[in-house]
This record gives C-alpha cells, sequence and structure tokens, in this order.
C-alpha cells in the first residue's frame, strides 16, 4: 500500500509487484484481515495499519498491483532475506 502512495504523490502509474496474495487481497477489500491483537505492544502497528486503510478508502490509483513471480524471479530484494 505504500508504494501506491508514494507512486501516486510521484504521478508514476508504474505497476507494483507483491510476492504475497494476501497483501494484494488486503488492497483490493481495503482491509487488513489480521488475527494480530490490538494493544499496547502492538499499537506503533496498528497505526500503520489503520493508515493504510484510511488511505486506501479515500483514494484512487491506476496502478496494477500485479503477482511477483518468486519461482520465475527469484526473491524479492525488498524481503531483505527475512522468509
Amino acid at each position: 500500500m505504500h508504494a501506491l502512495a508514494l507512486l501516486k504523490k510521484e504521478g508514476s502509474n508504474k505497476t507494483v509487484y507483491s510476492d504475497s496474495v494476501n497483501a494484494m487481497k488486503w488492497v483490493k477489500q481495503k482491509k487488513v484481515a489480521t488475527t494480530l491483537p490490538r494493544d499496547a505492544s502492538t499499537e506503533e502497528i496498528w497505526v500503520l495499519i489503520d493508515r493504510a486503510e484510511r488511505w486506501l478508502r479515500t483514494n484512487t490509483y491506476d496502478n496494477k498491483v500485479l503477482k511477483w513471480q518468486t519461482k520465475e524471479w527469484g526473491e524479492v530484494k525488498a524481503d531483505y532475506g527475512r522468509k
């Protein structure tokens, strides 16, 4: 979602790729589906989630959001080895 906001700000219609089917679904539905508890220990994350959902509900974008084909193209470099 942050990529969409940045690209909109820059006036770019570049395609956004994600290796996460769940993330793509969340963007499409404009709602994060998570079991993460909403408490003091997760407050910082929930602030970001709430902001992202609000942006998706109040903005439009022309960018395509497509699935990154990990098996063919390799790991997404942005993962920084966290998988």
